[in-house]
């Protein structure tokens, strides 16, 4: 199954693909978008890697992978919102388990705080559940990230972890650790199935 265009609301999910790169540079060339996952705004050539990385893994488990945002519904007149994200999960302290996926989700600075990153993270989680048959769906971020992991509660994900990596160059709050959140099948079934 390929990846679906979405809908919630407000918003249009359309699959991640060649022709939203530039969307990608936008969206990273803003340092307080990555503040808690660089610190400092990125350069074309390292969003250039991160696309073709975000589409290799997008490709591994069908249906999940990256999404770009729009509002309203319209990608060719709306709005570029963000990246929203839900790829097989992934990286070092993950098991290779292809029924967990990662929940993840970059807005464009001007789309902060108005509910957008809770409505298309339900949005993916439905999906995920749903659709895919995914088992889990966890969600890492700082412990210093408020924002996000508002979000991840507001979605009904459980605190899971916390952990601290080492890092070469730690951001600011790094002492504070990572935290994981998880979401389950069963959970997302008792608390959201219509």
């Amino acid at each position: 199954m390929p990846q679906p265009i979405l809908r919630t609301d407000r918003l249009l999910l359309v699959p991640l693909a060649d022709r939203h790169f530039e969307l990608e540079v936008e969206l990273d060339s803003d340092p307080e978008v990555l503040r808690f996952l660089f610190g400092r705004a990125r350069t074309r050539e390292e969003v250039a890697e991160s696309h073709a990385t975000r589409m290799a893994f997008g490709a591994k488990v069908d249906g999940l992978g990256y999404w770009m945002a729009f509002a309203p519904h319209d990608e060719e007149s709306g709005e570029f919102v963000g990246l929203m994200m839900l790829p097989p999960a992934h990286g070092p302290d993950q098991p290779d388990d292809p029924a967990v996926a990662e929940l993840g989700y970059r807005l464009v600075r001007r789309f902060w705080r108005q509910g957008l990153a809770t409505e298309a993270s339900r949005e993916l989680l439905r999906h995920a559940f749903e659709t895919v048959g995914q088992e889990r769906v966890i969600a890492q971020t700082m412990a210093v990230n408020a924002g996000s992991r508002g979000v991840m509660a507001a979605v009904g994900m459980r605190y899971v972890r916390t952990f601290h990596p080492d890092f070469d160059d730690p951001l600011p709050g790094a002492e504070q650790g990572e935290v994981e959140y998880e979401i389950t099948r069963e959970m997302w079934a008792a608390r959201f199935r219509r």
